[in-house]
């Protein structure tokens, strides 16, 4: 309706205007105009959930990136080592309770074992000995260690609440999404979890789309062709489109790969034509959602084919 506005004269935004333009477009231009349909509670609960569950993952994802610039101020090693496992709720509890090196030499192999144990008893073992590896390649004391220390505990208790969180969300997600009627189609498909089938679910169905590929051009993963006239230059990949559509089909897709082998036959033979990764995943997740859109127009369960000779 917006853009519709531009053509009409004066920049003044009113309901009146509004109401005018809608009903204008309405009479003139009919088939531009999209009936609104109520949806129901659970793809309403569950577009809500999702949102707040992408806040919550850009939370995390700064907030770590900020624990880890801290840590590798002040102990390069030691980062190297917890850095990767931030995620690991016995990695948050070691650095709430022993966030300097110093601490954590103080407290010694056993007490930080033991801690570790609570939450990764496997781990614990081999983590204890790569820490106090990296405690030991290390003898200089960095300036403003003190004050560091102070905010990685702080930034670990709030990493570990935000994680904790969205925890909680996606259960209430996972409950959603089983409750829904397509919920055993859609994960049917390999590479689908519970946050994909969620986003499928309140991106895709119960909107009007005529065939796969106006639903391809709707998530973006549809190729579009560079004209000059009536020549065609090539083709790039869309940057418009749904973009939390195109990452859920571009992810599930190289879940696939290790899942399904009919996914990694096309992928392999993509690759083989020159295609780069991207390339091959994002071909991968266009033909996949050829087979996602007859799978919800007939409400039919995924089956692996692979062909001969792929």
């Amino acid at each position: 309706m917006r853009r519709v506005a531009d053509l009409h004269p004066g920049e003044a935004k009113t309901d009146a205007k509004d109401a005018f333009i809608i009903a204008e477009t309405a009479r003139t231009m009919p088939h531009t105009l999209h009936g609104i349909t109520v949806a129901d509670e659970t793809t309403s609960e569950l577009s809500m959930l999702c949102g707040f569950d992408d806040d919550l993952a850009a939370q995390a994802t700064a907030v770590s990136n900020r624990l880890r610039g801290f840590l590798t101020q002040i102990h390069p090693h030691l980062e190297r080592v917890l850095g990767p496992r931030l995620s690991h709720q016995a990695v948050l509890g070691l650095l709430k309770k022993y966030p300097a090196p110093a601490e954590l030499h103080f407290a010694g192999r056993t007490k930080v074992r033991n801690l570790l144990k609570k939450k990764a008893p496997r781990l614990a073992p081999k983590l204890t000995e790569e820490i106090f590896q990296a405690l030991d390649e290390q003898t200089v004391i960095v300036a403003g260690t003190a004050s560091a220390s102070q905010i990685i505990s702080f930034l670990a208790a709030q990493l570990e609440l935000i994680l904790a969180q969205r925890s909680e969300a996606e259960q209430q997600i996972l409950d959603l999404v089983e409750a829904h009627p397509l919920s055993a189609v859609i994960r049917s498909m390999p590479g689908v979890g519970v946050r994909t089938s969620a986003r499928i679910l309140t991106e895709v169905v119960g909107k009007d789309f005529k065939d796969a590929s106006h639903l391809a051009s709707y998530a973006g993963i549809a190729p579009v062709d560079r004209k000059s006239g009536t020549s065609i230059k090539g083709s790039h990949a869309s940057r418009r489109g749904n973009k939390a559509l195109k990452r859920v089909l571009f992810l599930s897709a190289f879940a696939s790969l290790k899942a399904d082998q009919a996914s990694r036959a096309y992928y392999d033979r993509k690759c083989a034509e020159g295609k780069r990764n991207n390339q091959a995943v994002m071909a991968l997740a266009r033909k996949r959602l050829n087979v996602l859109f007859a799978m919800l127009r007939d409400g039919c369960f995924y089956e692996s084919r692979v062909s001969v000779g792929a």
